[in-house]
């Protein structure tokens, strides 16, 4: 993913969208569907950090799951496995890319589905791919390294994985989706169509003709020590309801020391494509804006890695989705 605005740019960002937001809340509040039918949080299933911890170990064990590697021919044989044993349907859809330095890349988007035949679906996403090469890594001769990914973005893929087996056992009321999407992370700054190409051709070649869902939630580097999940910018522009209602049952949940209230950064990610396609979608994604990459001081480089990654943060994500998903 990429930082979208240059971190000077933020403040005046963020006090224009609040007053954009402030204008227009009311009319949003009556057009969106995403909380017409949610009910204040209640914890009825218990979110394991232990488990989504494991899970995060058992994708770095691979190794930098780079498309066209041995380690992400072996994850993706893990993740179809992984989804079958829990979900009700999967759907494994291979692809061929073009990145934007020409190379052609085959790929993978895994789709676990719980209630298939429900219209009234909600959208968990996260991508599986790690980045090619360490290119913030502050030493040079690094920086031609794959990137291991515990975070960036192991840990969405662990706490959706974890979902999938609470949700197996405790049937949601809602249809729900998981979306593990391949080559997000082979883009080039100042360059955003280079990003999230694997989502790209889901929102093209969506696995269910005219799929819909009432809102999407996107998880992207939800493990880090010292992670602060602020409302990201351009969650705030598409989907300001569903980024509060998540937030409201993230305090009510007992997070609200993770999930700040305060605007965050704004973000090239996969969840822009989603709400482009026409569905609600928010990022929940560790912004830092006392860092000079906007991310925690890993992002990019080969110290991501499963040092970095805190069961209490991944608790607080994955308990959080789980009070959402059972809210409806």
């Amino acid at each position: 993913m990429l930082y979208l605005y240059h971190m000077r740019f933020i403040l005046f960002l963020s006090l224009a969208l609040v007053a954009l937001l402030s204008c227009k809340s009311q009319q949003q509040a009556s057009d969106s569907s995403a909380s017409s039918e949610s009910t204040t949080a209640t914890v009825t299933v218990d979110f394991s950090g232990d488990n989504a911890y494991n899970l995060v170990k058992t994708q770095c064990d691979f190794g930098p799951r780079v498309p066209g590697t041995p380690a992400h021919s072996k994850c993706a044989q893990w993740l179809e496995q992984s989804l079958s044993e829990t979900c009700d349907s999967v759907i494994v859809q291979e692809a061929q890319v073009t990145t934007f330095d020409g190379k052609t890349l085959n790929i993978k988007n895994f789709i676990g589905s719980f209630n298939p035949a429900s219209d009234n679906r909600i959208l968990l996403l996260a991508h599986w791919d790690c980045r090619p090469w360490a290119d913030n890594d502050p030493d040079p001769a690094k920086r031609k390294e794959p990137v291991m990914g515990a975070n960036d973005a192991a840990s969405g893929v662990a706490v959706l994985l974890e979902l999938a087996h609470i949700m197996k056992d405790n049937r949601p009321n809602i249809g729900v989706d998981i979306l593990l999407v391949d080559a997000e992370d082979w883009g080039e700054n100042e360059n955003e169509d280079s990003w999230a190409l694997g989502t790209q051709y889901w929102a093209k070649n969506p696995h269910v003709t005219g799929y819909s869902a009432r809102f999407g939630i996107l998880l992207d580097m939800v493990g880090a020590k010292g992670a602060r999940f602020g409302k990201e910018i351009m969650s705030m522009q598409y989907a300001p309801s569903v980024v509060n209602e998540v937030w409201n049952i993230a305090r009510e949940s007992g997070y609200g020391n993770y999930f700040d209230s305060n605007l965050g950064g704004a973000i090239t990610d996969d969840h822009i494509v989603v709400n482009k396609m026409g569905i609600q979608c928010i990022d929940i994604i560790d912004t830092r804006q006392d860092s000079d990459t906007g991310f925690f001081a890993g992002w990019h480089t080969i110290d991501d890695t499963l040092h970095w990654i805190d069961k209490g943060v991944l608790k607080a994500v994955g308990q959080t989705v789980a009070n959402v998903i059972y809210s409806y």
